[in-house]
């Protein structure tokens, strides 16, 4: 017994032996670290640490551009060149508003993103155009912008003083410079008048062979219309009936051509006649209508 323990001593220190002998016998540069990764350290890729530090100097460098107000023109920049730069602008609803007034709000210089591009923004510049009623703003990747305007429509010419504007139906104003080609719209004149368009140029439009020749009109104590033609005749409308007094007016020019005759101003707010002014030292023709004269015709007194 004493003999087997002692071989087995004997091998078991030879086998620790050649142990010893076989790791003096590995490089250091290829044994292993002494060190080993704790935790979730051991879990990590091994391109971890390279990742990190380019998180880290990224982070540094976004913070950079945030502090200094550059990430918007670094964003159009990478995005622009990236193939989102706007190459082209669809205009469309446009009569009053000029394309250069648009692209002008637009605000939108070479090589802009139309990821960066702000559309709130320029839908709130375009609306202060005057002419301007509402706006759509579309975009369409990769580099196209819509741009589909409402306009307001120029009802009337409103004069109040020595001020004369362009009004749409509503009365509202839409502009003040009345160019030459807004002539032809019809001039109502007075305060309150810009709401009160639509109703009598609904009843004058209904008579066309006097409504051309129609220079204003005039709204006389906020109760009834005056109006004015071409060749300066006043024409005074009653409160109520006006249309059937516009027509029974029309009807009596080309039968007898009173518009026609040396006179100033027709009235036609009594129901049972007309009355007629004549024009200052005027004699009338023979066969021509007499001042006063008695007509049977539908209409109210005012």
């Amino acid at each position: 017994m004493r003999t087997l323990g002692k071989r087995r001593n004997e091998k078991q220190d030879e086998m620790a032996g050649a142990g010893e002998k076989w790791r003096r016998g590995v490089s250091r540069l290829k044994r292993r670290p002494v060190w080993r990764e704790a935790g979730f350290l051991a879990n990590l890729p091994p391109w971890a640490g390279t990742a990190g530090a380019l998180g880290f100097l990224g982070a540094t460098a976004l913070y950079g551009m945030v502090l200094g107000g550059y990430t918007e023109a670094v964003a159009n920049a990478l995005t622009a060149e990236a193939g989102f730069s706007i190459k082209a602008i669809q205009l469309s609803g446009q009569r009053e508003t000029t394309e250069f007034e648009i692209l002008e709000e637009l605000e939108i210089p070479n090589g802009l993103s139309l990821l960066t591009f702000d559309v709130a923004a320029a839908r709130e510049r375009l609306e202060r155009n005057p002419w301007v009623r509402t706006v759509s703003i579309q975009k369409f990747y990769p580099g196209t912008l819509k741009v589909s305007l409402s306009e307001r429509e120029p009802y009337a010419l409103w004069q109040r003083g020595k001020i004369v504007s362009i009004i749409d139906r509503d009365g509202n104003v839409i502009t003040d410079e009345v160019k030459e080609r807004y002539a032809n719209l019809p001039l109502v004149v007075g305060h309150g008048t810009q709401k009160r368009a639509p109703e009598i140029l609904s009843d004058l439009n209904a008579v066309p062979e006097l409504r051309s020749r129609v220079r204003a009109l005039v709204l006389i104590a906020e109760r009834r219309w005056n109006l004015v033609l071409e060749n300066n005749i006043t024409v005074r409308l009653p409160e109520e009936g006006v249309e059937d007094a516009l027509r029974y007016l029309v009807r009596l020019d080309q039968q007898k051509g009173l518009l026609s005759r040396d006179i100033t101003a027709v009235d036609l707010r009594l129901k049972d006649r007309i009355v007629v002014k004549l024009a200052k030292d005027a004699k009338l023709n023979r066969g021509s209508v007499q001042p006063n004269l008695s007509v049977s015709r539908k209409g109210a007194d005012t």
